[in-house]
C-alpha cells in the first residue's frame, strides 16, 4: 500500500524517533487483531501524536484494590483484547507453576454487560478471549453463559473447586471503564504477594499464543463448561441460611422497589426475594434491563445518593413502597433509601446500613445459636475507613472486631482464615457500600444484602419500627458514630504525591502535622510507610502498602480521620469519624464539631485551591 494508506505495514516502520516507543507501536500493531483498537494507534501514528502514543503505549495495567481497572481503549494500559489475553497468559503460568492439578480442577469466568462500541470491545468479549487463552491450553473452564454478579464468580471458585477465577467488570465505575478481577482458589480477591507475581508473569509472555484470539473456543471445545444453573440454584440454597423470618417474609404487606441500574442485578435479586419467601421487589423498569451506557443515570454509582436514585424513589412513592433498594451494574454492593413519616426520603450511608447489618446479624446469631455457643468465638470485620461501629456493639456483646486494609480482599483472605481457624464470622463491610452477610461468598454482595434489608425492614415494621428510627436506637444502645466521606477528583499524579509527602514532613522533614486547625492530633498512622505514632515500635500493625497514599490521623476530641487515593478511580479521599460513648452525646454537638474539623482538614492537608482539586459534584 501507498504511505498514507493506513492499512499498510509502511507504517510499522515509520520511526517516531524514540526506541522504546518505536518497538511498542511495531508490537501492538503486530499483535493486536481487533481491528477498531489496531486501527486507534494507526491514527495517532499517522497524525504524529507521539505523546498520546506514549501514554497510551509506554506504560502497563497493574493491580489496584480490586485488580486491573482502566478505560477500555487501545494501548497497553488500556483494557482491551489484548491487554486482557496478555494478563490472561500471565495468570496461566503463574498458576501452572503453583498447582499441579491446575487444569483439571479448572478455572471460573464471570462478566457483566459494559461495552464500548468504538473499540469493539465488550464484557462478554472479553471474558470469551480470557476462556478461549486457557481452553487452547486445556484447562478446564467454568465459563457462565450469560452475565452474572460479581459474587457469583467468587461463589462459584470455592463451590467448584476450581484454582482461581476471574470476573470482567468495572462496577460501578464511569461507562468508559472496564475492569479484570482475579479471586484465588480460597474464594477471596487476590492480595500480595499474587498480583506482583503474576505482574511478572505476564511481563514474561507478552506475545499472544496460538490459539489466544480464538474466541470462539467456548462454544466448540469440550472443556468449557456452563456453572450457570448449578450456581444459581445453589447460591439461592444457600442464601437461605440467613434468613431467619421466613414465615413474617410470606405474609408481609411491606412493598419494595429495587434498581439495578442498568446492570445484571434484577434477575438475581427477584430470585432471591423468593428464596426468602417475599413476594419479588418492584422494579424500574427504564433501569432493569443492561445498558452499557447507563443512560437514565449520570454515573451508575449507587453511592452518590438521591440524584441517581431519582427514578426508583419516584416509582416507590407511585406505588406506596416504603423501601428502595438499589445494586449497583455488577450487584456486589448495596444502597438503601427508605421515606420517613414526613414524606421525605432517607438515603443511609454505608456506616449507617453497617450499623443495622451488624445489629441484625448478632441478634439473628444471639437467638438461633446452640447453648453453649461462645461469644468469644463470633467475629465482625471492617476495613480501617470505615466506621468503628462494630468495635462499639462488639466491646459491649463480647465478641470480636477485627480492621483490615481499605479493600474487600482483605477482609475476604482474613475471614477465610478465621473460618479456617474454626472462628464464626457473622459481617464484615466496607464504608462505600459494600456488605458481606454470612460467608457463602468471601466478597461483598449487593444481591445478599438486599434480601437482608427486607427482612429486617419487615421484622421491625412487625415491632412498629422503621430503619432509621432502629438505627437511632442502635446509636442510643452503643454511643453516636457520625461519619462523613466523600472525594476530590485529581488527574495529576505528581499533584497528589506533593499532596501527601508534605505531610509527611510538615514541621520539618519526617515531622508530621500536630494539629489541623485549632484540634490536636494524638496519633498518625502512614499505611504508606509503615509508621504508626500510636504503637510502641512506632510501626504500624496493618501491612505496609507502599503503591497507595494513606495517612490516618487520631485527634484529642476523639475524631478519627482518614486521607487515602482510591484504588480504582482518580480521587483522593478523605473519611472522618465522631465516636462517642453511649449516653454521652448530644448529636447536634458532634455533627458540628464534625464539619468544622473536616473543613480544617480540607484546607489545611488538601489544599484544593492552591492543588487544583476538583470538589466532588454535590
Amino acid at each position: 500500500g501507498a504511505p498514507g494508506d493506513v492499512n499498510s505495514n509502511v507504517l510499522v516502520a515509520r520511526s517516531t524517533g524514540d526506541a522504546q516507543l518505536d518497538k511498542a507501536v511495531w508490537q501492538w500493531l503486530s499483535w493486536d487483531k481487533n481491528q477498531k483498537t489496531k486501527e486507534q494507534i494507526e491514527v495517532l501514528l499517522q497524525k504524529g501524536k507521539h505523546k498520546e502514543l506514549r501514554e497510551r503505549l509506554c506504560c502497563r495495567l497493574s493491580f489496584g484494590t480490586a485488580g486491573l481497572r482502566s478505560a477500555m481503549g487501545a494501548g497497553f494500559c488500556y483494557i482491551n483484547d489484548l491487554t486482557v489475553i496478555q494478563s490472561t497468559q500471565g495468570i496461566y503460568k503463574y498458576l501452572e507453576r503453583n498447582f499441579s492439578d491446575f487444569k483439571q480442577r479448572g478455572f471460573v469466568v464471570g462478566y457483566d454487560t459494559r461495552g464500548q462500541v468504538t473499540s469493539n470491545c465488550s464484557s462478554k468479549k472479553l471474558a470469551k478471549l480470557t476462556a478461549a487463552v486457557l481452553l487452547a491450553k486445556d484447562v478446564l473452564v467454568y465459563f457462565f453463559s450469560t452475565y452474572v454478579p460479581t459474587p457469583f464468580v467468587p461463589y462459584a471458585v470455592q463451590q467448584l473447586g476450581a484454582v482461581a477465577g476471574v470476573m470482567i467488570t468495572a462496577s460501578h465505575n464511569r461507562k468508559e471503564d472496564n475492569g479484570y478481577k482475579v479471586y484465588w482458589e480460597n474464594g477471596a480477591q487476590i492480595t500480595s504477594p499474587h498480583d506482583k507475581e503474576i505482574i511478572k508473569c505476564i511481563e514474561e509472555c507478552v506475545e499472544p499464543w496460538n490459539g489466544s484470539w480464538n474466541e470462539n473456543l467456548v462454544d466448540t471445545s469440550p472443556l468449557r463448561q456452563d456453572p450457570l444453573k448449578k450456581i444459581c440454584d445453589s447460591y439461592m440454597e444457600e442464601l437461605t441460611k440467613i434468613c431467619y423470618h421466613r414465615e413474617l417474609n410470606v405474609q408481609s404487606s411491606l412493598k419494595f422497589v429495587h434498581t439495578s441500574f442498568h446492570g445484571v442485578g434484577h434477575d438475581y435479586v427477584q430470585l432471591a426475594f423468593r428464596a426468602f419467601g417475599f413476594q419479588p421487589p418492584i422494579p424500574v423498569p427504564e433501569q432493569k434491563d443492561p445498558d452499557p451506557d447507563f443512560s437514565t443515570v449520570k454515573c451508575p454509582n449507587p453511592e452518590e445518593g438521591e440524584s441517581v436514585l431519582e427514578l426508583s424513589l419516584r416509582l416507590a412513592e407511585k406505588e406506596d413502597a416504603k423501601v428502595v433498594v438499589a445494586t449497583d451494574p455488577d450487584a456486589d454492593r448495596l444502597a438503601v433509601a427508605e421515606q420517613q413519616e414526613n414524606g421525605c426520603w432517607k438515603v443511609f450511608t454505608g456506616n449507617e446500613l453497617a450499623a443495622l447489618f451488624g445489629w441484625w446479624m448478632f441478634s439473628c446469631w444471639k437467638e438461633n445459636c446452640s447453648q453453649d455457643a461462645d461469644v468469644r468465638n463470633v467475629y465482625m470485620l471492617a476495613t480501617t475507613v470505615s466506621s468503628k461501629i462494630l468495635r462499639a456493639i462488639a466491646l459491649k456483646e463480647g465478641f470480636h472486631f477485627e480492621e483490615t486494609l481499605p479493600g474487600f480482599k482483605w477482609i475476604g483472605s482474613r475471614v477465610k482464615n478465621l473460618l479456617d481457624d474454626g472462628k464464626e464470622v457473622l459481617f464484615a463491610f466496607e464504608e462505600s457500600i459494600g456488605f458481606m452477610c454470612g460467608t457463602s461468598v468471601l466478597d461483598k454482595d449487593g444481591v445478599s444484602a438486599a434480601v437482608v434489608i427486607a427482612e429486617m425492614a419487615t421484622y421491625l415494621q412487625g415491632q412498629g419500627l422503621t430503619l432509621a428510627q432502629k438505627l437511632l436506637d442502635i446509636y442510643e444502645t452503643y454511643g453516636h458514630h457520625i461519619s462523613k466521606t466523600s472525594y476530590f477528583l485529581c488527574y495529576d499524579p505528581a499533584t497528589i504525591k506533593r499532596i501527601f509527602e508534605r505531610l509527611r514532613n510538615f514541621d520539618g522533614p519526617q515531622s508530621y502535622p500536630k494539629c489541623c486547625g485549632g484540634y490536636n492530633i494524638l496519633h498518625v498512622r502512614d499505611i504508606t510507610t509503615g509508621y504508626d505514632s500510636s504503637q510502641l515500635n512506632k510501626k504500624s500493625v496493618l501491612p505496609v502498602s507502599k503503591s497507595s497514599q494513606m495517612i490516618t490521623f487520631t485527634f484529642q476530641n476523639g475524631c478519627v480521620a482518614t486521607l487515602r487515593t482510591s484504588g480504582t478511580e482518580p480521587k483522593i479521599k478523605y473519611y472522618a469519624e465522631m465516636c462517642a460513648l453511649p449516653g454521652h452525646s448530644d448529636r447536634s454537638v458532634l455533627e458540628e464539631e464534625l464539619q468544622k474539623l473536616i473543613e480544617a482538614l480540607i484546607e489545611d492537608f488538601l489544599e484544593p485551591a492552591k492543588n487544583g482539586l476538583t470538589w466532588r459534584s454535590a
